[in-house]
């Protein structure tokens, strides 16, 4: 295992699934990428939150901005997400959608406004086909709807290291 090549995926509005990212690099190593639409989602939360319902209920895929090279040379693959409307974002799936992930280890990690990681979990192991998806994580980000964009600071984050460093040894993947 301390051979194998990893890549920390994430996809972030707020910065809160990029500080998971972040601390799970500095306890496994790797590679940081984070996902971007070709087309910039809205700034405003609302309108961010009813474009991502429309996707989900259309079906429709925006297309990635930013590739991930190489992606086969990677064995173990973490993917990082927000929980949208009780899903993944559409970017996301997106992701998933584009990229081959047979024969590799899929470790899926998520945050949340308070009501859980919802399908997210279920959704990567879907997409990530011929993966081992292992188990993941949540956490609490921010709350945006209620003002609280940040929740993974300063105050908290030696917290969600100590958890995240108990998720990585009860998935036998801590190797720093």
């Amino acid at each position: 295992m301390n051979n194998s090549k990893i890549a920390i995926i994430y996809y972030s509005r707020t910065g809160n699934t990029k500080a998971v990212a972040k601390l799970i690099q500095e306890k496994v190593g790797g590679e940081l990428f984070q996902i971007e639409t070709k087309v910039a989602r809205p700034k405003n939360y609302r309108q961010e939150v009813e474009q991502n319902v429309q996707e989900q209920e259309r079906a429709i895929l925006p297309e990635i901005k930013t590739p991930i090279p190489d992606i086969q040379n990677y064995d173990r693959i973490f993917i990082g997400a927000p929980t949208w409307n009780m899903a993944l974002p559409q970017a996301v799936v997106s992701f998933l959608n584009d990229y081959d992930f047979k024969g590799k280890i899929v470790i899926p990690f998520n945050t949340h406004g308070g009501y859980g990681s919802g399908s997210t979990f279920s959704q990567i192991r879907t997409g990530a086909k011929g993966a081992k998806v292992l188990a993941g994580y949540t956490v609490k980000g921010g709350e945006e709807i209620n003002g609280l964009i940040m929740g993974i600071t300063d105050e908290n984050s030696n917290q969600v290291s100590k958890e995240i460093d108990t998720w990585l040894e009860k998935i036998n993947q801590l190797t720093q």
